[in-house]
């Protein structure tokens, strides 16, 4: 298996220059060395415990990443032991988590029971998670990509809610990410946002093992990364060498041995640390130029110098990480990356080892580590003896980094249950979410403050012009607009530090990744913000991972997908969504809405809003329409009593808009409707009255999502009302139903389980392609004539 690296290695000074961040602390080399190596220790013994010693009744392996962890083990010791602040946020690659649980029980934030817990029911989560880990964690992680980028919009989230409601300034936003986690597209369309580029408080930390889950990878190239992240404005800082490996290569023959290092391949170099010190002597001086020197250089060092040698990256030497942190905190007026050489499984016997991602320590090798790392295999999670410098050390950094939360805790605003606009005429969902959102700033000034609306450039295209025009654009810094005395320009594009609107290039990922931690300010921050993110619901598939892993993360939202469905008829079938409202349904922590009307997008968006921004919060989706409705449709009543039933009905998932028994017929069919499919329900409905007198009750959904969850609960599954269930379809009337909406048909399918009837549903099964808006309509069968047709199947 390799011979094993000595761990306990000397680090230099931690004495901090004058003027930086960490001004004055002092941390002993020998001392931290050996937190060092007892975070190795304990982080190895939360995966060990958690496969092979508790009981595991499914036989399925538990999993954790040893090997993983190692190479993470310097960079994190060095971040927290000797450099980070309480104000300080980072993100830890998932694959790191045991080590940020050994840190945290070292610090005192995490009870020693939940050791033995790793991946259990209600113990340590696989992954950092800020909504269900039992310790403090500053970023969800898990979602490769996401985790990495959180700072950046953690960042920008911090600077909003400081410019515009005085709210404490974090500190740095740090990420610890793995190498090939830079094979995720989410980082480089963060990377690469205009806007990242003034985020001095930013820095990134890539553990440069040069593996992935599969394979050693043949040619990573630093370099190159190094210029892509110089091209979008970030400085750069390369920890590639420890200090051992440094004095050599000032030796006669170091530069033989830098240039043979440099040059060879990751896997040439991964199988060096596999080898004895013999195959070594022959192994790296290589059959190149420089050999001779190599040779000479090689048979003056002792066989544990040249194994300690081999394997001295700069990402394993505490004093060069801290130099490093501290070379990047000098650039405050723009992101940093530290790119830190490592080894992955760095002091294990698995380490260099292709294989080594998921792979086990046996327990014999890990009964065999514990006195190479000062530990107890009986006694794994044995604390540093009271009074020793470790606990010292340990007790004085859990004070240096105790967090005291927000200094105050704003309340969200109380969002009024309506506005009192009047609706006529013909105009489509997406035309009022733009009027709504122009005129809160008069009739909920205090609302309208909190709410911050962001978009992928489709901000006039989603009809934000008007709100634009009211609060202008959200910038890191003010700008000129050039077009203000223009005339002919109807967008105005101020851009300033107290703008409500933050523009972002076209990456629906970046969307929701800042959209989630806009919605984390309430708990980060102490001030409860209510964003509003548009897209076009196409793309929403494309947003969905990052969007829900933000949920998931705490982060409380409204996306807004708009122009959705066939209904985009023009547009073809690239931009004709199809699945988004199954989504809708089927997506944790978010209420789905698919208003037909622009009174009930009054309501529906004033509760969602009135959803954010607290404890028990949760998101809101909603899929919009450019389809010009005529709002007489809709009958909203007139009286206040019963004008109020209707807007409950509305926010507990529909409401009936047509009774079938109030005309005077015998109600035989009930028509469901979605959205902007209503004129054809209701269509359908009068030619079965006027052709055939049948009467059809009529039925509008304006959140299918939450007339399912009534169904799950009237079932037993889950809690929360079901009384909607008999308002939009009566006990004393089980009739069949025809389901219509512009997505697809199965969505609604559930219906028929309300009542036990036969159903028919009605929806878009294939791609679409432009053309007119009746034309489509009658190709995907969901046209008046269908619904009839429908109909009079299912009644038999």
């Amino acid at each position: 298996m390799g011979a094993e690296p000595e761990i306990g290695r000397a680090v230099g000074s931690m004495q901090a220059a004058p003027g930086t961040r960490a001004a004055g602390l002092e941390v002993d080399p020998g001392t931290l060395a050996s937190v060092e190596r007892r975070i190795l220790w304990l982080a190895t013994s939360v995966v060990h415990h958690a496969n092979r010693v508790r009981p595991n009744r499914s036989g399925i392996k538990v999993g954790g990443h040893q090997a993983s962890s190692a190479s993470m083990v310097s960079i994190m010791t060095a971040l927290w032991f000797a450099h980070l602040n309480a104000e300080d946020r980072v993100s830890v690659k998932p694959h790191a988590s045991p080590v940020l649980q050994a840190i945290s029980y070292l610090l005192g934030r995490l009870d020693g029971k939940y050791l033995t817990e790793l991946r259990a029911y209600g113990g340590l989560q696989s992954y950092p998670s800020r909504t269900k880990d039992p310790y403090p964690v500053d970023y969800s992680t898990g979602s490769v990509g996401l985790g990495a980028t959180a700072p950046i919009w953690g960042a920008v989230a911090n600077r909003y809610v400081r410019e515009h409601f005085d709210a404490e300034a974090a500190g740095r936003q740090i990420a610890l990410i793995g190498d090939a986690e830079l094979d995720e597209g989410a980082c480089w369309e963060a990377i690469a946002d205009p806007a990242v580029s003034g985020l001095g408080e930013v820095m990134w930390v890539v553990d440069l093992n040069r593996q992935t889950l599969d394979r050693v990878v043949p040619n990573i190239a630093a370099d190159r990364l190094q210029g892509m992240f110089e091209a979008a404005g970030w400085q750069c800082v390369t920890v590639k060498y420890g200090r051992l490996l440094r004095s050599l290569f000032a030796r006669p023959g170091g530069e033989a041995l830098r240039r043979r290092i440099d040059e060879m391949g990751n896997a040439e170099y991964q199988r060096l640390l596999r080898i004895p010190a013999s195959d070594l002597r022959d192994r790296l001086p290589g059959d190149g130029r420089g050999r001779r020197e190599l040779l000479r250089l090689v048979d003056d060092l002792d066989d544990l110098e040249l194994l300690r040698a081999v394997r001295d990256l700069g990402g394993h030497d505490l004093g060069s990480l801290v130099e490093a942190y501290r070379e990047a905190d000098a650039a405050d007026d723009r992101p940093s990356v530290v790119f830190a050489y490592t080894v992955k499984g760095r002091g294990l016997p698995i380490e260099g080892h292709p294989q080594n991602h998921s792979a086990l320590l046996t327990a014999q090798q890990y009964e065999e580590l514990a006195p190479a790392l000062g530990a107890a295999h009986d006694d794994p999670w044995a604390a540093f003896p009271q009074g020793s410098p470790e606990a010292k050390l340990c007790r004085e950094v859990a004070g240096r980094l105790e967090r005291r939360g927000p200094g105050k805790q704003t309340a969200a605003p109380e969002v009024p249950a309506e506005m009192g606009r009047g609706y006529r005429g013909e105009t489509s969902t997406q035309q009022e979410l733009g009027r709504l959102l122009a005129e809160l700033p008069r009739a909920a000034g205090e609302v309208a403050s909190r709410i911050v609306t962001v978009s992928p450039d489709v901000a006039s295209s989603t009809n934000l012009g008007g709100w634009i025009n009211k609060v202008g654009i959200w910038s890191l810094e003010d700008r000129t607009d050039w077009f203000e005395d223009d005339p002919e320009t109807m967008l105005k594009w101020r851009e300033t530090r107290g703008g409500q609107h933050i523009e972002l290039g076209i990456a629906e990922t970046n969307l929701v990744g800042l959209i989630g931690e806009l919605g984390s300010t309430w708990s980060r921050d102490g001030e409860p913000l209510l964003p509003i993110g548009t897209i076009y619901d196409p793309f929403v598939g494309r947003a969905l991972e990052p969007w829900s892993f933000g949920v998931y993360s705490g982060g409380q939202s409204i996306l807004i997908g708009t122009p959705s469905g066939t209904t985009l008829a023009p547009e073809g079938g690239a931009h004709q969504s199809i699945y988004t409202p199954s989504i809708g349904i089927e997506q944790p922590g978010v209420v789905a809405w698919e208003p037909a009307f622009g009174q009930d997008l009054e309501w529906t968006l004033l509760h969602a809003l009135g959803r954010l921004g607290q404890p028990d919060g949760e998101s809101g989706y909603f899929r919009l329409s450019t389809r010009p409705m005529d709002q007489a449709l809709v009958r909203v009543p007139e009286d206040a009593k019963n004008r109020e039933q209707r807007r409950r009905d509305v926010l507990a998932g529909g409401y009936r808009l047509r009774d079938a028994a109030e005309r005077g017929l015998k109600p035989v069919v009930t028509l469901v409707g979605v959205g902007a499919m209503m004129p054809e329900v209701v269509r359908a409905a009068e030619v079965l009255e006027a052709e055939g007198n049948i009467g059809a009750d009529v039925v509008c959904l304006t959140s299918p999502d939450l007339v399912f969850r009534a169904l799950r609960a009237r079932q037993g599954f889950g809690e929360g009302p079901y009384a909607i269930l008999d308002a939009l379809f009566p006990p004393d009337r089980p009739l069949p139903i025809v389901s219509v909406l512009d997505g697809h048909p199965h969505t609604l399918s559930f219906l028929g389980a309300v009542r036990t009837t036969p159903i028919s549903c009605l929806g878009v099964t294939d791609f679409g392609q432009s053309g007119d808006l009746h034309d489509l309509y009658e190709h995907h069968a969901i046209d008046p004539e269908t619904i009839v047709g429908s109909a009079l199947d299912v009644i038999g």
